[in-house]
């Protein structure tokens, strides 16, 4: 798969109200660690930090992940998806690795009772 790279990679903002959503993914073994969202602001932040820093929703203000735990997540690659309204990085766990506030590697926890599992097919 070719991917397309772009020094300036504007984001789309205004679809969801200023916020994006923004999948973050381990660099080296590929799994979904967490999902969180993004503004103008806290986008900004993390391309020139390097470390992933969220707009939390709830607390109404930027904050980077692992910033009190130590688990922080250096940015390798970043990408945004077709439409720009989506973001991807692939990270490198600093810490422990347990980047779920539950003390897990990954958020990615739960799995949900499927009433027909589909057949996957390689």
């Amino acid at each position: 798969m070719e991917r397309h790279v772009s020094s300036e990679a504007t984001i789309d903002f205004e679809k969801m109200d200023g916020l994006v959503p923004a999948i973050v993914q381990d660099a080296v073994s590929k799994e979904v660690l967490m999902v969180g969202f993004f503004n103008e602001v806290s986008y900004r932040r993390t391309l020139e930090s390097g470390f992933v820093t969220f707009w939390s929703r709830t607390r109404q203000k930027l904050w980077m992940k692992g910033e009190t735990s130590g688990n922080r997540l250096r940015v390798v690659k970043a990408f945004t998806d077709c439409d720009r309204d989506t973001l991807l990085f692939e990270v490198v766990v600093e810490g422990d690795g347990l980047v779920c506030h539950e003390g897990t590697v990954s958020c990615f926890t739960r799995p949900i009772a499927m009433e027909a599992a589909a057949e996957v097919r390689a």
